[in-house]
């Protein structure tokens, strides 16, 4: 996967960020704080597409709606989907792509 060149230099940290958005949403969904979850998968909707990781705007669109529902079963495979995917995707050094494993 490509990344928009214009958020490129941007990528690795925004993927370091989901990192610990993964552990962040797990706390909240142990306290049941849908509310939150709700503004995690928002976030991760609107921002994925700009980095070029429309899986991550896929996923924050489907955790978004679990939350919305207070699905917790619905929401805790989703933040497995995007440990998953983030466990794949590598960047490649300089140039601002990412591909996946």
């Amino acid at each position: 996967m490509l990344a928009d060149a214009e958020f490129a230099d941007l990528v690795p940290a925004f993927l370091r960020n989901c990192e610990q958005n993964v552990i962040a949403i797990t706390d909240a969904l142990d306290r049941d704080d849908f509310a939150a979850v709700e503004v995690f998968g928002h976030q991760m909707k609107g921002a994925g597409g700009s980095y070029g990781l429309d899986a991550i705007t896929d996923i924050g669109e489907a955790l978004e709606r679990a939350a919305g529902e207070a699905d917790a079963a619905a929401a805790r495979n989703c933040v497995e989907q995007l440990s998953n995917y983030l466990g794949r995707v590598e960047i490649v050094s300089g140039s601002g792509s990412c591909t996946r494993r």
